[in-house]
């Protein structure tokens, strides 16, 4: 497996190039970032001094936060499509192999047409990125407090998002495997060891506090391996299946961290140490 870097449990990261710099320094194979972030870097520098840059750090652009607002009104969707064609040229220009996205276990709308809406659009968007050898991980959302936070229950676990995926029917389309949402969907070991690792597109490692699952929210996580879930048998199971893609941290906090981004990104780095020696990976 592949570490990753993102800002969410660094604070203040000002740039794509700081977090480059900060993943390169504490030992990480690659980063997450944003559309914005990316646009940014290759305004500054060009597509060939991006390039240079994360050859010379020894850091692969990992994944892109998925820009397209596609849960909402088609005016917004279709105003992201042009958005996207821009930042896959960019992205795929850079090696990036990977898109993803969430979406929310819950809505207001009718369950069924909203269904088949989000399901038109994903399939459009599986098909605009395949022509850039790209591919988009769907991320569910796990926690209880947001399964009940609007009218419907949507879909907020693994098997039901694969189920989904089969729907949508595009190859290059998966989900994305997140310790945070695996243990408050109360999935198994065994959910891991189920899946086919195909489909598995992206990975984001965190922890969740000691409390009961029921009342663990969506952004106050702690750094892997500080809090109680199982994540030497998360990544036992990940290699059993033989994911070798990307693994990215994404620590949501409440409050915003007090450290420098710099102390933050050796615990981050200590942190991934800590759970992957664990689990006999390193």
């Amino acid at each position: 497996m592949l570490k990753g870097l993102s800002t969410a449990g660094l604070g203040d990261v000002s740039s794509l190039s700081e977090l480059v710099t900060l993943a390169s320094k504490n030992g990480f194979d690659a980063v997450e970032t944003t559309s914005e972030q990316l646009k940014t870097l290759i305004s500054d520098v060009g597509i060939q001094g991006a390039k240079n840059f994360l050859k010379e750090k020894d850091i692969l652009l990992g994944a892109v936060s998925l820009s397209v607002e596609w849960r909402k009104d088609d005016v917004a969707f279709n105003k992201g499509i042009f958005e996207l064609v821009e930042c896959a040229e960019m992205a795929s220009e850079l090696g990036c192999k990977t898109f993803f996205t969430y979406f929310m276990p819950s809505t207001d709308q009718e369950v069924i047409p909203y269904f088949m809406k989000l399901s038109k659009r994903l399939r459009l968007l599986g098909r605009l990125l395949a022509q850039y050898d790209m591919e988009l991980a769907l991320e569910y959302v796990g926690p209880h407090h947001l399964r009940n936070k609007w009218q419907n229950q949507f879909i907020w676990n693994a098997k039901d998002t694969l189920h989904w995926v089969d729907f949508i029917g595009e190859e290059n389309i998966g989900i994305v495997l997140d310790s945070f949402h695996w243990h408050t969907s109360e999935e198994t070991i065994d959910t891991i060891l189920s899946l086919e690792v195909h489909k598995v597109k992206y990975a984001h490692i965190n922890d969740a506090r000691n409390i009961p699952v029921h009342d663990v929210l969506d952004n106050d996580r702690v750094y892997p391996g500080e809090g109680i879930i199982d994540l030497e048998n998360f990544l036992k199971a990940m290699n059993t299946i033989n994911y070798q893609g990307l693994i990215t941290q994404e620590v949501l906090t409440i409050e915003k961290p007090t450290n420098s981004s710099e102390v933050l990104a050796e615990r981050s780095a200590q942190a991934f140490r800590n759970v992957f020696n664990k689990a006999g990976l390193i």
